[in-house]
């Protein structure tokens, strides 16, 4: 990627992400701006945007062509970023939100992008960058160094980063620095923090960091917030998506003969792409991405059966594939995460784990293609902000309502989350069943948190022992925080103040208690499914809503199509347990088998034309997340409802 290790001069153009949009067209087509300190940038720059759902079925160079295609929208056209020679990328804050995957940054590099600037980074995506040899920074005075063609430093771009980043991006990316710790010619930090009150978070980092030498040791004393370290994974998963990607990066890493270590504790799943076929425009087909799609799902089932990988996989019926056994996250709660672990997965929002008590995070595909190879994934210890929730929820209110609430107050809004983990605790988190405690968790990544987390307690015993573990055995995983442990921040939830949430289209933050739209939103798709909106808890919702309204004689409202999409297959044998199948049908819905789907905007439920509003049980609207339309997040309650009035609506109106 650079022309020596300690400096660098980046020749072509820069390319402002600004907010206007005539400014972005107008360097799109040749224009050089000059440098503006107050030009206002874009924020929240998603990974949906940089490389959407389509380009990713791609994962090698040709990823380049689709560099920010779905900018706002679409603001950018293919080729456009190759062909226009931008070396530097600059934006505002949160620039690569939402989902983890590293085709984001792997299509800028492959486009000629060398250096992306920005007010501030979210973790994955900066991250990634650093695995790939892309560089970042913060620094908006780099501008006018960068426009005098001067030499940069290395040290620009590694001030204020951990020993472990600083030695990857001065290496060039990751896999250059895994050979030489391999080798034995670089070592890991030692980490020499003494013993100390922990949050629970840290006490499983300390348990679980390696200790490079003779032996491969794995624990240490204490660790604190900023300690760089590798810890030791007890679960790695990825899927489809991602899964070739990370084998071509394994073997061109690591040469034909490395091995996968441990394949015992590493999954597959092939639950994001396997409706696709359903939704796919004739101009994608055109572009042979049908093709693409069948080629990932073919290279995941070749590397899973060569290492002897537990793949949960397609659902056939006449022979035709109508779902997956399971969405990954889902899975991962059901039968394989356990308290006190580290579950390492190659999507976002594998923090849904750490409703179960165990720190689980997303990365990329050359972070789980390393640790195939090492069991490790590298963690600059976070900061912990707790959220105490405090009272009850009124009826009609969730867990959905209350990460709507959460997302839209200044602490978040502002980043303040940014790289750390919530923690949430109080009366009120323990109150909640664990599949809402799991909405808490897997949103936590909306907030730019490095997860979510709640310690364990009996309703997490109960969970494993019908997972097939013993009482004692379920309590002996349970790790537990230090009672004066230091937080970052502590944040008071009073739960009965939580009302019925929405968030406006184009971001999760933007939301507004349904009640002060102040306007009738009509509806045209109602979508409850997602690993947030398609578990057991869910269910009960969507049947309590639609039990009510076929009791008063109504249904699905005329020209609004409903979707019901389970998690897992485990999860539908409750829902028709529990007769809700016949009710969701007599209501109007159409009933999906699980699969990631309309939420990656790979299957029902995503709208066709940008004049469609959806409501959606997911985690995420940020634009072309679910189509081109605009999608409001909202409550399984809320969808269920609104699906049956035809407009955006609370469960007590039915």
């Amino acid at each position: 990627m650079l022309p020596d290790r300690d400096s660098v001069v980046l020749a072509g153009r820069i390319l402002y992400l600004t907010e206007d949009e005539a400014l972005v067209q107008s360097q799109l087509a040749g224009e050089n701006l000059s440098y503006d300190p107050d030009r206002r940038l874009l924020d929240n720059v998603s990974t949906d945007e940089m490389a959407p759902g389509w380009a990713s079925y791609h994962y090698d160079e040709t990823l380049g062509r689709y560099a920010l295609v779905g900018l706002r929208g679409g603001r950018v056209a293919i080729d456009a970023i190759r062909d226009g020679g931008f070396a530097v990328i600059v934006a505002g804050a949160s620039m690569g939100c939402g989902s983890s995957r590293e085709t984001a940054p792997y299509s800028q590099v492959a486009a000629g992008v060398r250096l992306v600037i920005a007010q501030s980074l979210e973790k994955i995506y900066r991250q990634n960058a650093q695995n790939i040899g892309l560089l970042t920074s913060t620094d908006m005075g780099l501008i006018p160094r960068i426009l005098r063609r001067e030499r940069l430093s290395i040290e620009e771009f590694t001030r204020g980063l951990d020993p472990i980043s600083r030695e990857i991006v001065e290496c060039g990316g990751l896999f250059a620095y895994s050979k030489a710790r391999i080798a034995g010619t670089a070592r890991a930090p030692v980490v020499t923090t003494a013993a100390r009150p922990m949050t629970l978070s840290e006490k499983i980092l300390a348990r679980h960091a390696v200790v490079d030498g003779p032996g491969d040791a794995v624990g240490v004393a204490a660790v604190e917030p900023g300690d760089s370290l590798f810890v030791r994974t007890d679960v790695r998963f990825s899927h489809e998506y991602v899964t070739p990607m990370a084998d071509a990066l394994f073997r061109a890493g690591f040469g034909s003969e490395a091995r996968v270590v441990s394949p015992e504790n590493v999954y597959a799943f092939r639950d994001h792409l396997t409706l696709v076929d359903r939704v796919m425009s004739q101009k994608h087909r055109d572009m042979g991405l049908d093709a693409q799609t069948r080629l990932l799902a073919t290279v995941q089932r070749d590397f899973a059966a060569s290492w002897d990988i537990k793949l949960y996989g397609e659902v056939l019926q006449d022979g035709r594939v109508v779902g997956s056994e399971a969405i990954c996250h889902n899975k991962i709660i059901e039968e394989i995460a356990l308290p006190g672990q580290v579950v390492a997965g190659t999507d976002s929002h594998t923090c849904m784990a750490g409703a179960l008590g165990c720190f689980a995070f997303g990365v990329g595909s050359t972070d789980m293609a390393n640790a195939w190879r090492t069991r490790d994934v590298r963690v600059k210890v976070p900061e912990t902000v707790r959220v105490l929730l405090l009272g009850e929820l009124a009826g009609g209110v969730c867990a959905k309502d209350v990460m709507l609430h959460l997302l839209r107050q200044p602490f978040f809004k502002s980043g303040q989350a940014i790289g750390r983990v919530l923690e949430f605790a109080g009366p009120g988190a323990f109150a909640l069943p664990l599949d809402e405690r799991a909405t808490l968790t897997n949103m936590s990544v909306e907030a730019g948190g490095f997860t979510g987390i709640v310690e364990a307690d009996e309703a997490v015993v109960a969970h494993l022992v019908q997972r097939g573990l013993g009482a004692d055995e379920a309590r002996a995983t349970i790790v537990r925080g230090d009672v004066d442990a230091a937080y970052a921040a502590t944040l008071v939830i009073d739960l009965s103040a939580v009302r019925p949430m929405v968030a406006t289209p184009g971001d999760p933050h933007n939301g507004v208690a349904l009640s002060d739209l102040g306007t009738q939103v009509p509806i045209d798709i109602a979508y409850g499914g997602s690993c947030t909106g398609g578990k057991k808890t869910d269910m009960d919702m969507y049947a309590r809503v639609l039990s009510a309204a076929l009791a008063r004689g109504k249904r699905v409202a005329p020209g609004v199509q409903l979707f019901l999409q389970f998690g897992s297959l485990e999860i539908r044998r409750y829902a028709e347990e529990r007769g809700y199948v016949p009710v969701f049908e007599a209501a109007g819905a159409q009933i999906l088998a699980p699969s990631c789907g309309a939420c990656i905007n790979a299957g029902p439920g995503a709208s066709r034309s940008a004049e469609q509003f959806t409501v959606s049980a997911q985690n995420r609207n940020f634009p072309g997340r679910s189509g081109p339309g605009k999608v409001y997040l909202a409550s399984p309650l809320v969808v269920a409802a609104s699906a049956v009035l035809g407009r955006l609506a609370s469960p007590d109106e039915i």
